[in-house]
């Protein structure tokens, strides 16, 4: 869709608080809390009190990271949204999924409160790809929806979502799109005054949540230094009016608590020329898995057909009336990341920079069942990225790269559904702009080799795909845009897709894999158009994909709510808009229309894809006086009647919301910023449509967030 940002724009810093803090956190967060030093950023300007009309303005130009070549916001030839500053603050949640859920063409894999994926124009899973500035982030979150992203929204300092030929440079894999999630715990910079940091406190009356961070930075000379931390504690949130699970008197969401405890420490050399500097994160959380159906322990297949009951002459172990037994599963995660990251301007003749990032990671949850360890996921993988950005050469800029990784794969236990994989992949990638007058055009073009390997069966199967991608976009007159692209991706089949076999209770699915997979082909046309300046802004893109072998989970059967899922391949087509526009009503005052749709069917009889988001539409009204600045919205979510085989309709829904903040300074010259937003006002009934258990966790029903942040 489109790039967005608040109005005005004020970059702020972020951190957050919780009931339990360790001692040394917390002291730290008083300390920052408590200091007079002035913020590195200029304060935030006061808007005049009067209502008089002002120039027209233009959004504020934003550098995009992850376009590979440094673009600005409004330089790309596809969508791009951008979130950091005030709209940051104002739309982060717990989930990286659910920060992102209200953007258009964005929606997320909603499983209760302490796993939610981003799922970007009706795609999710592999064909997403997530990052941490750069460097793919290597959890367990592909493999299901009840596994968490390992990337904390609350020390994020700014999240990009981007399509087209930049995200090629990302793999070849990331037909949906590429999620890139900016922070600091690799400095980058001295900081001029030594020091700066920032520091968070928040609540909210949902879950009973209580959240606080904090991030500094120090250094002198050459060598800079990071800290930074977020602690969480929030219980099982409560969901809108009437909703009454069978058998239990409360509306709350047994099982979707969450407390995560998250800490970074960095140390970087900067010099004149760029930097090189590590970090090591370590993340380690709790939350519940609702919906965990224990009554189709036992249930096999016997060829295309479910059986959840005894044989002749045994005796039937198969409850049909229990939903449960004992306690709520719950999910108990340790993540350890080790990054290195690094930038040489001019290393060598003909070149203008060289960037590496690197990283390690020891990934492990257990599923707690009673009590006792059911099931052990761990994930250990490391990762590399070599880019080297070559000067101008015949009016063509641009980028050459080598990207490598490999994933040691395991689960172990009672829903271990997957054997033991080891997953290799290697890619070259080339990005190239040209500029001629009012036109900027981009080629991509990437290679890659993925060899999965299925340790107990000994099957091992390898793929080759190359991908590549055009892009031109048009400043056809000052304030106005238009881009287009076209990209032909091949993405290999992931483990998952390839070995998968067994029970996995958490999404109530019996799931097969199919060794014989064979790469999706994805043909991918985008148009958009935008303007950027005056007083109605507005941004507007219309994408067909079409994908020969698109590879889905096929439901052959279902009993009891229980369905057996055969990874199929099949021709598919998703066609959408997305898009919002901003009418400036005064210097005070403005109002945006925004929405997004997708249709995804099978190319052979028309049949539907499952768990595609349904149609949205809203209309929002913001306001700024002074150092106020506050926004009220009404989302509209249409019915889901376009559904698979053996899948449920979800009803439409509205949703009221609003948000008010207030930024003022200390005596010193500190900035500080008070916030409060209401969701779900009307405490409104919703149930998202893509998640695996919509009807067991609903979305939160009304609830409030307070915070204070602080930074210098």
């Amino acid at each position: 869709m489109t790039y967005t940002t608040s109005q005005p724009h004020r970059p702020v810093a972020i951190l957050r608080a919780r009931p339990t803090l360790h001692p040394v956190a917390l002291a730290a967060m008083l300390a920052l809390t408590g200091t007079g030093v002035a913020h590195a950023q200029a304060a935030p300007v006061a808007a005049p009190a009067d209502n008089s009309a002002a120039a027209p303005a233009s959004l504020p130009a934003v550098t995009v990271s992850a376009s590979g070549l440094q673009l600005g916001a409004n330089e790309m030839t596809t969508p791009v949204t951008v979130l950091e500053g005030d709209e940051l603050v104002r739309r982060r949640e717990a989930t990286l999924g659910e920060t992102l859920n209200s953007e258009p063409g964005i929606t997320s894999s909603h499983f209760g409160a302490g796993a939610s994926r981003p799922i970007i124009r009706g795609m999710d899973g592999p064909r997403v790809k997530v990052l941490s500035d750069g460097a793919e982030l290597h959890d367990a979150s592909t493999i299901s929806p009840d596994h968490a992203v390992v990337s904390e929204p609350l020390l994020a300092t700014q999240i990009e979502v981007l399509r087209g030929p930049s995200a090629l440079v990302y793999g070849n894999g990331a037909v949906g799109g590429v999620v890139n999630v900016l922070d600091g715990k690799i400095p980058t910079a001295i900081p001029q005054k030594g020091y700066e940091g920032s520091a968070e406190l928040r609540a909210n009356s949902g879950a009973g949540e209580k959240a606080g961070a904090f991030s500094l930075t120090g250094g002198a000379g050459n060598l800079a230094v990071h800290v930074e931390g977020v602690a969480r504690d929030a219980g099982d949130y409560r969901v809108g009016k009437g909703w009454a699970p069978e058998g239990e008197p409360t509306r709350k969401v047994l099982g979707s608590f969450n407390r995560t405890d998250t800490g970074s420490v960095g140390l970087s050399w900067v010099g004149e020329r760029g930097y090189l500097g590590a970090a090591y994160t370590r993340q380690t959380a709790k939350y519940g898995l609702p919906g965990h159906n224990h009554s189709f322990e036992g249930c096999h297949t016997h060829g295309n057909h479910l059986h959840c009951g005894a044989h002749e002459g045994e005796e039937d172990g198969h409850d049909h009336g229990a939903e449960e037994h004992g306690d709520v599963p719950v999910v108990d995660l340790r993540s350890e990341r080790f990054d290195i990251r690094g930038e040489l301007r001019n290393p060598f003749a003909g070149f203008s920079a060289l960037r590496l990032r690197a990283g390690v990671t020891d990934y492990v949850h257990d599923e707690v069942e009673d009590g006792a360890i059911s099931t052990t996921f761990k994930n250990k993988a490391y990762d590399t990225r070599i880019e080297l950005q070559h000067e101008p050469i015949g009016g063509f800029k641009g980028l050459i790269g080598l990207q490598t990784s490999q994933r040691k794969f395991s689960a172990v236990g009672e829903e271990a559904y997957v054997e033991p994989t080891i997953t290799r992949k290697l890619g070259f990638f080339a990005l190239e702009e040209y500029r001629l007058g009012d036109w900027r055009f981009e080629a991509a073009l990437r290679h890659d080799r993925q060899t999965a390997e299925a340790q107990t069966s000994g099957i091992e199967r390898s793929h080759n795909g190359t991908s590549a991608s055009l892009g031109a976009v048009w400043k056809f007159t000052p304030g106005y845009q238009v881009g287009t692209s076209f990209t032909r991706a091949s993405r290999a089949p992931s483990a998952e897709e390839l070995y998968a076999k067994g029970l996995h209770m958490a999404t109530s699915t019996y799931e097969r894999g199919n060794a014989d997979l064979k790469s999706e082909i994805s043909q991918n046309i985008d148009v958009s158009l935008k303007k950027t300046s005056g007083d109605t802004t507005f941004g507007v893109s219309i994408f067909r994909n079409r994908i020969n072998n698109y590879i889905y989970g096929r439901t052959l059967d279902e009993v009891d709510g229980l369905q057996l899922l055969q990874y199929s391949q099949a021709d598919a087509t998703f066609t959408g808009i997305e898009g919002q526009v901003r009418q400036r009503l005064n210097r005070n005052l403005g109002i945006t229309l925004f929405g997004d749709t997708v249709r995804a069917t099978l190319d052979a009889g028309g049949g539907r894809l499952p768990r595609i988001p349904a149609t949205r539409a809203g209309i929002r009204l913001d306001a700024n006086w002074q150092a106020w600045e506050g926004r009220v919205e009404w989302v509209q979510v249409a019915r889901q009647n376009r559904v698979a085989e053996f899948e449920t309709a979800t009803p439409g829904y509205g949703m009221l919301n609003l948000g008010v903040s207030y930024n003022g300074q200390f005596s010193t010259g500190t900035p500080w910023q008070v916030y409060l937003k209401a969701n779900n006002l009307t405490d409104r009934l919703a149930y998202a449509h893509t998640s695996f258990i919509k009807n067991a966790a609903p979305l939160m029903g009304r609830s409030l967030t307070v915070g204070m942040k602080v930074a210098f």
